[in-house]
Formats: C-alpha cells, structure tokens, sequence
C-alpha cells in the first residue's frame, strides 16, 4: 500500500531539514499507520502479549502442579521420607548423592514405574522448557505482524537456545 505521492523534498541551506517519515516510503524506514492500520496493528500486539503471557503461565503452573504431584507420589511410596532422622529421612532425599533420572531414558523409565523422582524431574523440565516455548511464541508472533527481522533475529535465538541443549549434553 503506498500513500498519496509527494513533491520531492529539495535542500535548504544549513542544517539538513527533517524528512517526514511517510516520505521515505521503501527506503528502510516505516511510514506511518493510519489510524485503522494503528488500531488492527494495537488489536495484533495485545493477542501476542496475551499469548506470550499464557504460555509462561501455564507452563508454570503446569510445572507446579508436576512437582507437587511426583513430591506427593515420594512421600506416599516412601513414608520414612517424613521423618526428619534417620536412614531414610527427608534429608538423604535432598543430599547430592539421591539418584534422580539424568537423561530422557531414566526419566522414561522413571515414569514407567511410577516413580517420584521421575515426575519430580518432569515438572523440572516443564519449568526450563516454558522460556524457550516462549521464544517459539515469539517467533510466530512477529510473523503474525509480519516483521520479518525480527522474526528472523528471534528465531535465531531459538535456534541458539535449543542448540545449547544438545550441546551441552555432549
């Protein structure tokens, strides 16, 4: 869409005079909205905060709810964890040496048996995968409002985020 075409701007003696920005047209620069433009380009930003604002929520709450579900199958398979002495007491649940699943394998198998620990670790992994999934949501938004920049620098960072996982289990 280009707007009404305009006289050419021609130099005044001295400092530069400031250029409209509606004049620059394709140059780089953007040209100003119309206020119905404005007001859809308004309605577009509000429908990805919102969405950006639902995915961490959700993913946190959701990591809660996970948590608290594999602390409460510990505690009701493992009733000597209440106990705030002994050889099975709340403090070798949380000591350095207590086995929790370390790769995708354990936790499956973790899962598959019911097992705390196992679920404990899933809402871990929820909570540390709900800011990529935000910056996935990110990507798409600015596709949606079509900037394509910086819908291109974002998914570069996605790119970067998910390459560090792999990259640092090797």
């Amino acid at each position: 869409m280009s707007g009404p075409s305009r006289p050419p701007v021609e130099p005044a003696p001295g400092p530069a005079p400031e250029i409209p920005r509606a004049a620059l047209g394709r140059s780089g620069a953007r040209r100003e909205l119309t206020p119905d433009e404005a007001r859809r380009m308004a309605v577009k930003v509000h429908r990805v905060e919102l969405a950006i604002s639902l995915v961490l929520r959700v993913g946190v709450v959701a990591s809660v709810l996970v948590i608290a579900v594999g602390l409460g199958l510990m505690f009701a398979h493992h009733g000597s964890y209440l106990a705030l002495r002994g050889p099975l007491s709340y403090r070798a649940l949380t000591s350095a040496s207590t086995s929790f699943p370390h790769s995708f394998g354990a936790l499956g198998r973790a899962l598959a048996h019911d097992q705390g620990r196992g679920v404990v670790v899933l809402g871990v992994l929820i909570l540390i995968l709900t800011p990529v999934l935000r910056v996935a949501v990110g990507v798409v938004s600015f596709a949606y409002e079509k900037d394509a920049p910086m819908a291109l620098v974002t998914l570069f960072v996605l790119v970067v985020l998910v390459g560090s996982f792999f990259l640092a289990g090797a």
